[in-house]
């Protein structure tokens, strides 16, 4: 943000629903975690700070689920999407998200062990919430992840690298400590509600100017079929607008804090190309 900042553009990081210091919806409640909820957030806020304007938007992780989301419901606020680490997922109608990750990788899939709820809360009380976050944060194995029932990590110590602080995990853990993992998890939980809900979306195109960086190391670019649906037409017929991808090359999932003078200079140049058109 503040590399954007320096370089004129006004900057807003809003916290997804659930997560950090947001309030209102139920935590209790995953139906209130769809897609259509959080672009409907996404959405009301940009009415107040920028009614008039499309705007860029940078998603990663999740932020980069809901980003394509975003431009599928309301490409008319987007005037350009850099997105990071999670590739458009077309809506396949035939079969649950949640049957075919069981049916892929199994009943430990960290997908399939977060739908149940309060059971991986439970383990993650028992580990400690600055344990978990620093396994995953720490994570490079390209190899889905899994977490066994009962002991979903092992007893190896946490060695930060350098890009992440021992200040950095003490804040990420206690903002988890405050409001818990359950916010975070509902989006797992309504990953089949979405599938539902999406129904009139089967088959649309994103149709907004998109830039996607992923590390090579990344489980999201090692997935069941990912490197081909990347690299073999499938996202650019599903994202006809897509620019480029870029693959970052000792990369793993964290990459904007491995590699951010890479990546801040990558999403500037998509930006500043259309910047200097207006």
């Amino acid at each position: 943000m503040q590399f954007m900042a320096a370089h004129g553009y006004r900057d807003e990081a809003s916290d997804l629903r659930g997560f950090g210091d947001t309030t209102g919806a139920p935590k209790g409640d995953f139906t209130e975690f769809t897609t259509l909820h959080v672009v409907g957030d996404l959405v009301e806020l940009l009415n107040i700070i920028a009614p008039e304007e499309k705007v860029f938007i940078v998603g990663y992780d999740w932020g980069a689920m809901i980003a394509w989301a975003m431009c599928l419901y309301r490409p008319n606020k987007v005037k350009a999407l850099a997105n990071m680490s999670v590739p458009f997922v077309p809506r396949k109608p035939t079969i649950r998200p949640t049957e075919a990750l069981r049916a892929t990788y199994g009943d430990e899939c960290y997908i399939i062990r977060f739908q149940e709820p309060g059971e991986i809360e439970e383990e993650f009380a028992e580990i400690g919430t600055k344990t978990v976050l620093g396994k995953l944060l720490t994570n490079r194995n390209p190899e889905p992840l899994k977490l066994p029932k009962g002991k979903p990590f092992d007893e190896s110590p946490v060695i930060l690298p350098h890009w992440l602080t021992e200040k950095d995990v003490d804040y990420y853990a206690s903002k988890y400590e405050h409001t818990g993992f359950t916010g975070g998890l509902n989006y797992y939980r309504a990953l089949d509600l979405n599938w539902e809900l999406t129904t009139p979306w089967t088959g649309a195109k994103v149709k907004v100017l998109v830039k996607f960086i992923v590390g090579d190391l990344d489980i999201t670019y090692n997935a069941a079929g990912a490197k081909d649906y990347i690299h073999k037409g499938g996202l650019k017929k599903d994202v006809p607008l897509l620019e480029y991808v870029l693959i970052l090359k000792g990369a793993a999932h964290f990459l904007q804090q491995e590699k951010p003078d890479e990546v801040n200079e990558h999403i500037h140049v998509l930006f500043q190309g259309l910047s200097s058109s207006d």
